[in-house]
């Protein structure tokens, strides 16, 4: 029997994002030791590398979709493990930005191919779509943190902290409309 995981996993996406979101808001602030989030970014990261390998490599729906879901999953996983330890070390996590950016350009493509290839249609293609924009605009943003927090590098850290705050809100909107829409016609 097939149970489709990917409703949990976008809610791990979710608790990701937000985690991110407070890590730009507490860089925004001066706060250089964010070491108190490493072990949470850790646990999501190992999550979402695990279930995007597993989306990757062994969904057993048509290549586009595993490629369209999981293999951002596996590289944001990659952010958050590297962002997990850069902050367990006291590290600077600026150079993970430059993984982020890569992982917008992918976004920006997939987005693309969603309405181009007709891979989300009707009622479900407006959150999807939303969704990976918005991840696109977050990821494509993230190098401001080689800017400074002062001045108006301030609000360019605000401006990604608030786009990760809206992925979270899409995310959970896709991934609580899949659970709810799983439950009412299971398997």
């Amino acid at each position: 029997m097939f149970v489709d995981p990917l409703a949990v996993m976008l809610l791990g996406v979710s608790a990701s994002a937000a985690f991110l979101a407070y890590a730009v808001f507490g860089l925004a602030k001066g706060k250089r030791n964010l070491a108190i989030l490493a072990p949470v970014m850790f646990a999501l990261g190992a999550f979402d590398f695990l279930s995007g390998f597993y989306l990757s490599f062994f969904w057993p729906l048509p290549g586009a979709y595993n490629m369209l879901f999981g293999d951002p999953m596996l590289i944001l996983g990659i952010i958050m493990l590297a962002g997990a330890y850069a902050f367990r070390e006291n590290f600077d996590v600026r150079p993970i930005s430059i993984l982020g950016f890569l992982l917008g350009i992918y976004l920006f493509a997939e987005s693309y191919g969603m309405v181009a290839f007709g891979l989300e249609k009707g009622i479900y293609l407006l959150p999807a779509l939303s969704f990976f924009l918005l991840s696109a605009i977050s990821a494509i943003l993230s190098p401001v943190v080689y800017l400074s927090p002062k001045g108006g590098g301030k609000a360019l850290y605000y401006l990604l902290g608030v786009v990760l705050v809206l992925v979270v809100i899409a995310a959970l909107f896709v991934g609580l409309s899949s659970i709810i829409g799983h439950l009412q016609a299971p398997p």
